[in-house]
C-alpha cells in the first residue's frame, strides 16, 4: 500500500508551477511599468493591476494545492499537515484582499506574515522521529529546510526595508516554500517499503 496517495504528488508538483508561471504572466501583462527585481508579487495581484485575475487565481489554486497536499501526506505529523493546510488557506485569504494600487495593506501585510511563518515552520512540525521516516521528513532536515526559509525571510525584509531586490527575495522564498512539498511528497514515494 502506497503511505501517500497519487493525487498527493499531483497537487505538491502543481503548486510551485502554477505560482511561477502565474507571476511570470501577469508580469507580461502589466507591461514596463512593473520591475520584477524589487516590486513584490503583491504588486501584480493589487486592484487595478492588469493581470490580477491571473495572480489571484493562481494564488487560490496554490493554497488549494497546499490543503490537498496537507491532506494526502499521511506520513507527515498532524501539526505539520496542519500548518501546511493553514498556509494554503493565508494564500487564498492573501488573494481575496488584495493590497491597493497605491500602497501596502496593513491586513495583506499580516496574511502574507502569517502564511510565510507557517508554510517556513510546518517541515519542522511535520518532522518525524522514526527510523524509517523518509529522508524530507527527519528532524535534522527538517529543522535545516525551517533554518533556510527563516533566512530568506530575513532577506527578504532586508531587501523590502532597504528599497532593494525584494521582488528577487521574495520569488526566491515563494519557490522554495511551494516546492518543498513536492520535495517532501517524492521522498515518501521513493521510501523503501517496509515488508
Amino acid at each position: 500500500m502506497r503511505i501517500v496517495p497519487w493525487w498527493t504528488l499531483v497537487s505538491a508538483g502543481c503548486a510551485p508551477v502554477v505560482l511561477v508561471i502565474a507571476w511570470v504572466i501577469a508580469a507580461l501583462i502589466q507591461g514596463p511599468g512593473y520591475e520584477p527585481v524589487t516590486q513584490t508579487i503583491s504588486v501584480l495581484g493589487a486592484d487595478g493591476a492588469a493581470g490580477k485575475w491571473i495572480l489571484n487565481g493562481a494564488l487560490i489554486a496554490l493554497g488549494a494545492c497546499h490543503l490537498v497536499t496537507a491532506w494526502g501526506l499521511r506520513p507527515a505529523s498532524l501539526a505539520g499537515r496542519l500548518a501546511l493546510g493553514a498556509g494554503g488557506v493565508a494564500a487564498i485569504v492573501v488573494a481575496m484582499s488584495p493590497t491597493t494600487s497605491s500602497g501596502g495593506s496593513l491586513w495583506h501585510g499580516f496574511v502574507v506574515g502569517v502564511g510565510f511563518t507557517l508554510l517556513a515552520v510546518w517541515p519542522v512540525l511535520a518532522a518525524d522521529r522514526g527510523r524509517a521516516a523518509p529522508w524530507a521528513l527527519r528532524p535534522a532536515v527538517a529543522i535545516t529546510v525551517t533554518a533556510l526559509m527563516a533566512v530568506g525571510a530575513a532577506c527578504f525584509l532586508i531587501e523590502l526595508r532597504g528599497d532593494g531586490a525584494a521582488g528577487i527575495a521574495e520569488r526566491v522564498l515563494t519557490t522554495a516554500q511551494s516546492l518543498w512539498p513536492f520535495v517532501v511528497v517524492a521522498s515518501c514515494l521513493l521510501r523503501p517499503r517496509s515488508s
